[in-house]
């Protein structure tokens, strides 16, 4: 397990409070990369100066609370305009009072939903792209970080790891129902803890539930109050890197 608490950085509003962004309105996309909305269910997105030759790591990103696909598009520049392809599912359950809003439920039915659109979603990346299959994340923030590690643990054959920013550990429904094949999926824990939605003692009982289960885990703690940052998405990119491209250790001589 390795922690690493890192200073603070300006938080994305248009991220850490959705409430106060449309994400249906019209978005200035950047020239550099190829950012695609197909159909109303899920957003795909392509990195600049794509290679054919080059089978590139996928990033399958799971929206926040009543937000939607759409957050693709600010989520990704943060991360890295070059070295993934990435694509978002919306959520399975429309937000209640709030258009063009979706979240991930945590019921059996919703759960399976959610791991159709998943691999919905993977299986038209790489249609479109050339995907490592080896190399395949899942992702998401808040809820939809408690929704990718599920779906991480519960498919450990289907991942190459499992990413939470802000997501608790999900409960119900026996998410680690297959941890002896989990044992071995990367899992990253990013967490800025706040009193009222993921405490610092909450985030410490779902390490231990992890660690008590043999889990390959990395935390990263925040101080920056349940938002996310800018050094968080930051991190998301060298996480998967180490992962993808690892640095041989040299041997003594």
């Amino acid at each position: 397990m390795n922690r690493s608490p890192l200073p603070a950085e300006a938080v994305l509003p248009s991220l850490s409070s959705p409430s106060n962004f449309d994400w249906l309105g019209e978005l200035e996309i950047s020239p550099q990369s190829d950012l695609r909305c197909a159909g109303v269910s899920h957003c795909l997105f392509a990195p600049i100066h794509y290679e054919q030759g080059y089978s590139y790591p996928l990033i399958v990103w799971l929206h926040g609370h009543s937000s939607n696909e759409q957050e693709l598009r600010e989520v990704m520049p943060l991360v890295s305009v070059r070295n993934y392809v990435a694509v978002a599912p919306r959520g399975t359950i429309q937000t209640e009072g709030r258009r063009g809003a979706f979240q991930w439920e945590q019921s059996s039915r919703s759960i399976a939903e959610a791991y159709e659109r998943v691999k919905h979603c993977i299986d038209m990346a790489q249609d479109r792209f050339r995907i490592h299959p080896e190399r395949i994340f899942v992702a998401g923030v808040a809820e939809g970080g408690t929704m990718a590690l599920r779906l991480g643990l519960e498919h450990p054959d289907q991942f190459a790891g499992a990413i939470s920013l802000g997501g608790p550990m999900p409960t119900g429904e026996s998410p680690l129902k297959r941890i002896t094949e989990a044992r071995k999926l990367p899992l990253l824990l990013s967490v800025s803890p706040d009193q009222d939605k993921y405490s610092l003692s909450h985030v410490m009982e779902n390490v231990r539930l992890l660690h008590f289960a043999g889990s390959s885990l990395s935390l990263r703690l925040y101080p920056a109050g349940d938002e996310l940052t800018t050094t968080m998405l930051s991190d998301v990119d060298h996480w998967i890197m180490e992962r993808v491209c690892p640095v041989p250790v040299a041997s003594a001589s």
